[in-house]
């Protein structure tokens, strides 16, 4: 399988989707489309990820500043069950979350702990998370980015 982390596909995928759900660009106006995908993975400056429709989701995307945020890199990443992205204490809160998204959309302003690879842990501000829908209405799982971030 082709890494989707430039994937010109996944990241009309990411930026329509968003678009259509929650009402404004992911991208920039002054980024051509046909950079979409390299700006979004390597130079955006929030965190991006997306996590499949598996039973218990996987991480199938993150950007340089998620890898940055969360220290792991794109290997690691994509390996990770997004619920590991939390606490055993915040899972029930963010399976909350994801289930709403599920049947609402998407929800903006989520405000939640998260952990990174080494323990540290941290505040995520102001997030929307989404549902990945395609033009055809295929659900591909879910996505949030976030710009706001604090050590706990």
């Amino acid at each position: 399988m082709t890494s989707l982390a430039t994937d010109p596909a996944f990241a009309t995928l990411l930026a329509d989707s968003y678009q259509r759900l929650v009402g404004t660009a992911l991208v920039p106006a002054h980024i051509a489309v046909a950079d979409t995908a390299r700006w979004l993975y390597a130079d955006a400056p929030f965190v991006l990820l997306a996590h499949n429709t598996e039973d218990d989701p996987r991480f199938i995307y993150a950007n340089r500043t998620a890898q940055r945020c969360f220290e792991y890199e794109w290997d690691e990443f994509i390996a990770l069950h997004s619920r590991l992205s939390a606490e055993q204490p915040n899972r029930d809160e963010r399976a909350r979350l994801l289930d709403d998204v599920r049947s609402q959309g998407y929800s903006a302003n989520y405000r939640g702990q998260r952990i990174a690879k080494s323990g540290r842990r941290f505040w995520i501000e102001s997030a929307i998370v989404w549902n990945l829908i395609d033009r055809d209405g295929a659900y591909h799982g879910q996505a949030a980015t976030f710009s706001e971030w604090s050590d706990i």
